[in-house]
């Protein structure tokens, strides 16, 4: 292949690159738009359908100057030179698309913006570069290069000061050798930080984190889940309830996402008494649902169902919630246990919940809302709820990830 090379991108595909359509197949190229004529050059190592960006010959009527300066080295936002309109139509589509793929149709809503104030966690990566020079920041797009970053425009308010702790804990770190991951995420009472990677510490190390983490004032310092220091406990609300954080915690991205996603799946079960909140996490669903139900959560994650049954039980108020430890993958709820819910909310990571709505489709639930962040493995698991005599009612796109092509969604399932 020549050094460079011309093309006309014909659209954007579903993982936010421009498509050309050339030599009869499909060309890859990031931070392009349809339309648009370019110059593009070879991307050493990657398949043959990818190319890199050299020049933006004729650009589209579409394209807006990035926010970013960071923004097409660095590996976290795909899309941030499309204006609003077209790109939130586009990310609409994308649920539309692969609904219609699986055979799948119904209503789909407008898409509903959660990016709110921002992103309230993030994992940076502490690694060693060339000259023993270190690193820290996101992994660039397609590749394990760490771009080091000193701000970052998408992160909410209240994580300031996060990529300055993050520098300073894997300034002694990285002296063992191992790559490390910083996940930090805004709470309540301060910054929570687990550090990953680092291996046995020498309780030397450990005095030095703990003082960093008192000039960081960070809320605490754990690694590895184990606690380094403790300030003050990382308290997130969650409907009127304070749910104390276990360490690294997973929760919805940003606090517009969470409460967007609350919403829909709560005005889906308002008439339901009895709920079941399966794969609840620390519970975003099970306690706003319990102002008004009496609440079943099941996850495999102890810890988070710990958090969630003491943040209950000391929240007045609330119907009453279990909540119990139990691997939905392995052990999903069968029909039988199903039987005494009025509704079911599932929220599964990213590959579904094949075997849990497999055990759905065999109940007799009046009401299922399934909550997703891949439409690929939702338009799965719908099918198996539809052919096992469920009716979609309709499916609502969420954009708790402005900038990027995830999408979260919605949806109901009636008898």
């Amino acid at each position: 292949m020549a050094d460079s090379e011309r093309l006309v991108i014909d659209h954007v595909g579903h993982h936010g690159d421009g498509v050309a359509i050339a030599g009869g197949g499909n060309i890859y190229v990031p931070y392009t738009l349809g339309g648009e004529t370019i110059e593009v050059g070879a991307v050493p190592g990657h398949h043959p359908d990818r190319r890199r960006l050299l020049n933006v010959e004729a650009a589209s009527v579409e394209r807006i100057a990035p926010f970013c300066p960071h923004f097409g080295v660095c590996g976290g936002c795909a899309i941030q030179h499309w204006d609003a309109e077209p790109y939130r139509a586009w990310k609409r589509e994308l649920v539309v698309t692969t609904l219609a793929q699986a055979g799948i149709d119904c209503d789909v809503a407008p898409l509903v913006d959660a990016h709110g104030a921002g992103r309230r966690r993030i994992t940076l990566h502490g690694r060693m570069g060339t000259h023993d020079v270190l690193k820290v920041g996101y992994a660039a797009a397609g590749s394990h290069d760490i771009i080091p970053i000193d701000r970052c425009p998408i992160l909410d308010p209240h994580l300031n000061g996060a990529i300055e702790a993050a520098w300073a804990i894997a300034e002694p770190l990285i002296s063992m050798g191992k790559p490390l991951d910083i996940q930090i995420t805004a709470t309540n009472s301060g910054l929570d930080v687990d550090v990953r990677g680092s291996g046995p510490v020498s309780s030397a190390m450990i005095a030095r984190l703990s003082r960093i983490a008192e000039q960081h004032r960070l809320a605490r310092l754990t690694r590895h889940g184990e606690l380094v220091l403790m300030r003050t406990p990382p308290v997130m609300s969650i409907g009127a309830a304070q749910v104390a954080l276990p360490p690294g915690s997973f929760l919805q991205a940003t606090v517009a996402g969470e409460e967007t996603l609350a919403a829909l799946a709560s005005e889906h079960c308002k008439r339901a008494k009895h709920v079941a909140d399966l794969f609840c996490g620390v519970g975003p669903f099970a306690l706003r649902l319990a102002a008004k139900s009496r609440i079943a959560a099941f996850d495999s994650d102890a810890g988070a169902v710990a958090a969630l049954q003491k943040a209950a039980t000391s929240t007045s108020g609330l119907k009453p919630v279990k909540a119990e430890a139990r691997d939905l993958f392995r052990r999903p709820l069968m029909p039988q246990e199903l039987r005494d819910y009025d509704a079911v909310v599932f929220d599964p990571p990213r590959q579904g919940a094949q075997a849990q709505a497999t055990q759905l489709a065999a109940s007799k639930i009046p009401t299922v809302v399934a909550v997703s962040c891949n439409a690929t493995t939702f338009a799965r698991d719908a099918k198996i709820l539809i052919d096992g005599g469920y009716k979609i009612d309709g499916v609502t796109p969420v954009d708790q990830f402005r900038h990027t092509p995830h999408v979260e969604l919605v949806a109901r399932f009636s008898r």
